[in-house]
């Protein structure tokens, strides 16, 4: 049965408000609900009248068009689905329509094999499976693409239809990045698929530039009032020549890229080639190599990175070093991952041995992040390196790089009632080479820092041991040093006496233990970290590189002190 425009209209209007069973819809509610979407795909006011509404709701509930709609009143005057899940949209095609889409299909078949209908080749195979499954009930012959759990695809077609008018839109919007969703004016200019995700491509505002948005990121879109603004520059089928993807830069060139495929790759690439500019300039016994003319872009990337180890980018010199970048990133997220086994050696070796070493905590990337801030903070303050105390009060923002998953899961491991007691930022570089001598720490409270002439000290110190049996200390309380840089005996790493902290030893037996033990070189790659027990004997060397070496030196306890002697940076975790 034949059925207009209109018609579909209002029966797709219907359909969309009985879905919605958190309202409760009127006769009177469906006529307002379908006379607001004909004005807004008609441009103008249509008259709806609630005889048409009826027979629309009669015609829904037959047959005729395969529809059989679940449609009930309740409470004489409440229509709603008496399935829940149930749509017109997933009716089956009814037996005449199939008629005269197979029709259809055939008619579009003359046409293949003409240059000017090339891209109707897919779209007739998918309509002649689907008609073919319909009427026969059996399984597909051929499986498209598709992702069935796809948002946004409800908006298709609004959205073409506004592009068609040159109509602008209200758009309620909300990208991976925000944190909320935001409503503007935007003006149409295309749709575009890719990867099997759709964009509409178009402007904001007359002095702003050309832009894209996901529509899995649309939440809502309406008919604007505002007058359509269109871009004479702007063409639709030149804006995508130089660019793969949906991500383009209208200002920037493109330019000569050059990759290098190795054999096993090199058919699907050369078979199915990344851009039209493709071409193949060499090849050996081992690959080949191609070029393309793009931009540079997010896609690129992603399409370089698909095929692993089978691409390698020769020029340009800047997407090379993001590529590789991107790739040590990738085994770094492998490189950090910490498993329990892991986190149990560490808790034993720090209980039984007094420090355990750990590597791998933070990714390169997070490494840079923090020696970059660090040193930025430095210079802009004029503040000395050794020894800054206070680190994260005077730079929050290190936090979000600092306590992340694997922070977290070792320091829980080790004792879930910890908190922060202590953090302090050493720079040792070759130009300031210090070194300390065969000693145990305490742990201490400390309330300022006086200076006085030749000699510097902190006061008031009021040591946890003053309170707390030993025992206790060595259970509930440890340090942990994040090494920024290599450690190595060259650039004066931490030697230590396993064991020795289960016993606060005077200066002889100091003595008399590092001169008959052999001790252990902790040495510690960048990213990772070494935690150490109080009392633990350890010293350190100067350097004999020049190579800094900067750590990041925490402190925690699960000791619940006097008020007065609370401390002065605690943070719980």
């Amino acid at each position: 049965m034949a059925v207009n425009k209109n018609a579909l209209i209002r029966y797709k209007t219907i359909d969309k408000c009985l879905q919605n069973n958190y309202r409760q819809w009127t006769l009177n509610d469906l006529i307002e609900a379908v006379s607001d979407a004909l004005y807004e795909y008609e441009g103008k006011d249509v008259d709806v009248s609630k005889r048409t509404v009826q027979l629309d709701l009669q015609m829904m509930r037959s047959d005729k068009l395969g529809y059989n709609a679940p449609i009930v009143v309740y409470d004489r005057k409440f229509y709603k689905y008496d399935d829940v899940d149930y749509s017109i949209t997933n009716s089956p095609i009814s037996n005449q329509d199939l008629g005269k889409l197979s029709e259809a299909v055939s008619f579009l078949k003359q046409f293949q094999g003409f240059s000017h209908f090339n891209e109707l080749g897919s779209m007739v195979q998918k309509l002649e499976d689907h008609i073919y499954t319909q009427k026969t009930q059996e399984k597909p012959l051929i499986d498209f693409e598709k992702n069935d759990n796809l948002k946004g695809l409800e908006f298709l077609d609004k959205l073409y239809q506004f592009i068609l008018k040159k109509q602008a839109i209200e758009i309620t919007y909300q990208s991976f990045k925000a944190r909320q969703e935001s409503t503007f004016t935007f003006h149409p200019y295309l749709l575009k698929e890719f990867r099997n995700r759709w964009f509409v491509i178009g402007k904001r505002k007359q002095n702003e530039g050309v832009m894209n948005l996901a529509l899995d990121r649309i939440i809502s879109i309406k008919k604007s009032a505002k007058t359509f603004v269109f871009d004479d520059t702007f063409d639709t089928e030149t804006y995508y020549k130089n660019a793969i993807g949906v991500s383009v830069s209208p200002n920037l060139e493109p330019e000569t890229v050059l990759l290098y495929i190795n054999h096993k790759q090199a058919p699907y690439v050369l078979t199915k080639p990344f851009h039209h500019s493709q071409k193949q300039v060499g090849r050996d016994n081992y690959g080949v190599t191609i070029s393309l003319n793009v931009q540079l872009n997010f896609e690129l990337e992603k399409e370089i990175l698909g095929l692993g180890e089978g691409i390698k980018v020769i020029a340009p010199e800047r997407l090379k070093r993001q590529i590789k970048e991107r790739l040590y990133d990738a085994v770094d997220a492998y490189e950090t991952e910490i498993n329990d086994k892991n986190l149990r050696t560490i808790a034993k070796r720090l209980e039984y041995k007094g420090f355990g070493i750990l590597n791998h905590v933070y990714t390169k990337r997070d490494i840079r992040k923090l020696k970059a801030r660090l040193d930025k903070y430095l210079r802009e303050h004029n503040e000395q390196a050794f020894g800054m105390r206070e680190v994260l009060k005077k730079m929050p923002e290190l936090k979000e790089i600092l306590f992340n998953r694997n922070f977290k899961k070792l320091i829980k491991s080790i004792d879930k009632d910890v908190f922060l007691t202590k953090a302090i930022y050493f720079d040792k570089s070759p130009q300031d080479n210090w070194y300390v001598t065969w000693h145990q720490d305490v742990p201490i409270n400390v309330s300022k820092k006086i200076d006085t002439e030749g000699f510097t000290s902190w006061t008031n110190k009021k040591g946890i041991i003053s309170v707390c049996p030993t025992e206790d200390i060595s259970k509930k309380t440890f340090s942990m040093r994040i090494h920024l840089d290599d450690t190595s005996i060259k650039n004066g790493a931490l030697k230590v006496i396993p064991g020795s902290h289960n016993k606060r030893l005077n200066d002889d037996e100091i003595k008399l233990i590092t001169t008959n033990s052999i001790p252990f070189t902790s040495e510690v790659a960048s990213g990772g970290v070494q935690l150490i027990k109080p009392l633990l004997l350890h010293a350190s060397s100067k350097t004999k590189v020049q190579k800094r070496r900067r750590v990041l030196h925490f402190e925690f306890s699960s000791i619940e002190l006097p008020n007065h002697l609370e401390y002065a940076e605690r943070e719980d975790l």
